[in-house]
């Protein structure tokens, strides 16, 4: 029988396939759906600061208008207490109750105070673990790479010192040493990460003159970038890897694992094939397993690896130079 469990940040996980933060949480009954699929982990969408920070603001504005004409009614209105993010941990405590299959907080912040206190927030609401969603756009010219990395490197010690919980990180693919980052956060404790956060782009509009924003799915060919850096840091880093962004079917699976992947976090292509066909990508690992012999995921977990391959210089620079040539 084919075993399909895996362990990713220290969680047992029945399957590899982790459905990522995404809508796809919003709603009880989809999160149910995601578990009945066969999904081995999911992760809760982010609870963004920025995002309770605009709603404290819109509440006090709300609270206040009119005040200046009649300030005698303000007597009228007791003193509310701000919860912030009240309403998402309370759907978080909902998810839980509804599901047995481990699932995953994520938490974007740009301030150490908040990244703490949501922190151990989210951790009271009886999840599993915590995503670190490292969501960020390097544009003060003042700080450098060595600035940022620094800070980054601060928030993940002080969340692992705050929580019991493991913590993922999850990174942008940004870094001037990708590498070195990944080996750094390891040394400070991060239990797992997550390569890479998909970034929205803006784009232009020279119609009207105006900027856009759309959230696109994320593509098969997208899968290239995160399974060079997992098959590079396998066994070089001592934390679990996951991938993200361009997984679509169970081939893709499989190869996030070769590479060294321990889980594989999916939404566009649930997104856009509906919440049951992960257990058709499930199927398809199964039956590329079985095609190959391999009755657990232990049994081919990182085999084309850097440091497995035949030609570990196929994932660096030599790879490029050699298809230059040939054309």
């Amino acid at each position: 029988m084919t075993d399909l469990s895996t362990r990713y940040m220290g969680i047992e996980l029945e399957s590899p396939i982790i459905v990522a933060a995404s809508s796809i949480s919003s709603m009880v009954d989809r999160i149910e759906m995601a578990e009945q699929a066969g999904a081995g982990a999911l992760v809760i969408r982010s609870l963004f600061e920025e995002q309770m920070l605009m709603e404290i603001l819109e509440m006090e504005e709300t609270l206040a208008e009119g005040s200046e004409s009649f300030p005698e009614a303000l007597q009228y209105f007791p003193k509310i207490e701000l919860h912030e993010a009240g309403e998402h941990l309370m759907w978080i405590r909902k998810a839980r109750a509804a599901v047995k299959m481990p699932l995953i907080a994520s938490l974007n912040a740009y301030s150490t105070g908040a990244w703490l206190r949501y922190a151990k927030q989210l951790e009271e609401t009886g999840v599993d673990g915590l995503e670190l969603n490292v969501y960020a756009i390097a544009t003060n010219p003042h700080l450098s790479g060595s600035d940022i990395e620094r800070s980054l490197f601060e928030v993940v010690e002080q969340v692992k010192a705050e929580v019991k919980l493991p913590v993922a990180v999850k990174l942008s693919p940004f870094y001037s040493s990708v590498a070195n980052v990944a080996i750094q956060l390891a040394k400070r404790g991060a239990d797992a990460l997550v390569l890479f956060n998909r970034f929205l782009q803006p784009d232009i509009n020279p119609a009207d003159l105006s900027l856009t924003n759309k959230m696109s799915y994320s593509t098969p060919e997208e899968i290239k970038l995160p399974l060079r850096w997992i098959a590079l840091l396998y066994g070089q880093v001592e934390t679990d890897l996951a991938l993200s962004t361009g997984a679509h079917s169970g081939s893709d699976v499989a190869k996030a694992i070769l590479a060294g992947a321990s889980g594989v976090q999916v939404a566009s292509t649930l997104l856009k094939n509906g919440i049951p066909y992960l257990s058709t990508m499930l199927h398809e690992l199964e039956a590329w397993m079985g095609e190959h012999e391999f009755n657990s995921i232990a049994e081919f977990k990182g085999r084309l690896s850097q440091q497995e391959v035949a030609d570990p210089f196929a994932y660096e620079r030599a790879q490029y130079v050699r298809l230059l040539r040939s054309q």
